[in-house]
């Protein structure tokens, strides 16, 4: 159950960070709807960022629990996915107004804990 949950966990963290990316920098980028400035750089960097650290996370993280399921059962393992996670959720109350990636990385938190408390 806890390899299911880790699972679900990191496969929720890279689709939910592809559609990020696909929604709110490729959609926003393809409709022109920023003007050109230093505000739609931001904006394009910080979402970037965002989802692209999101994909990339997920995807070494799945890496891992199916090359090296063993390694997936260590304190340190959970530890950094928590730091990653309380990361991501500081950014997106500091600096974004929508709800959307709040309610997807609580509930990558929410999938971390059912993998923590299922071990």
């Amino acid at each position: 159950m806890h390899r299911t949950f880790l699972l679900a966990a990191y496969i929720w963290l890279t689709f939910s960070g592809t559609l990020h990316f696909l929604i709110d920098v490729v959609s926003q980028y393809m409709r022109r709807k920023h003007v050109s400035g230093p505000e739609t750089t931001l904006y394009y960097g910080l979402n970037t960022s965002f989802a692209l650290g999101q994909i990339v996370f997920g995807l070494l993280c799945l890496w891992l629990v199916w090359q090296a399921p063993e390694l997936s059962h260590q304190r340190v393992f959970t530890t950094v996915s928590f730091a990653a996670a309380a990361g991501w959720l500081a950014v997106t109350f500091a600096f974004m107004s929508y709800w959307e990636p709040r309610v997807n990385v609580i509930a990558f938190g929410i999938l971390l804990a059912g993998a923590l408390l299922s071990r």
